[in-house]
């Protein structure tokens, strides 16, 4: 079904709003790919705040243009599906786990920070932990130290208290 030229300029306006606060996109190729798998990879792209879409190149061109991520366009061809994140790994992490199960997607390419990425560096940052992971993390190691802490001092209490028994 095509578009009539304001659902066009809606659809630019629309990626081109959430280009402005994604720090990474991906572009992946899903010929093959079931209705049904999408709609998983959707599901799970909505969970994790990505932006996930399939555009009709031509527009997804119009809406990188004058945008940091400009140089994607040149690896715009083929059935694309478009995932965007402000979480620098959320989009990488979100296109190459449903890839690994399903091996009609297709990374084609990726941006990050203003770089190009191949499939092998797209790989490579959906293999970094996402910033919720690394809260996660960094929230464990600070309840241990209490604990750890709250332990010496009890030790060093007790020989104390044993020492001037």
């Amino acid at each position: 079904m095509s578009l009539n030229l304001e659902s066009k300029k809606t659809v630019v306006a629309g990626v081109s709003t959430t280009l402005n606060t994604a720090q990474t996109v991906v572009i992946a190729e899903y010929q093959g790919v079931t209705v049904e798998q999408m709609t998983i990879l959707r599901a799970n792209a909505r969970k994790s705040g990505v932006y996930l879409r399939v555009l009709k190149n031509t527009l997804a061109r119009i809406a990188v243009k004058d945008t940091k991520f400009a140089p994607l366009a040149d690896k715009m061809s083929g059935q694309l599906v478009y995932a965007m994140s402000e979480d620098a790994v959320a989009a990488a992490k979100i296109v190459n786990d449903f890839a690994k199960s399903n091996e009609a997607l297709k990374i084609v390419a990726g941006q990050f920070n203003e770089k190009l990425l191949d499939v092998a560096q797209v790989k490579k940052l959906a293999s970094i932990p996402s910033r919720d992971e690394l809260l996660a993390q960094v929230m464990g190691v600070m309840q241990q130290i209490p604990a750890s802490f709250v332990r010496v001092v009890a030790a060093i209490k007790d020989k104390k208290e044993a020492a001037a028994a």
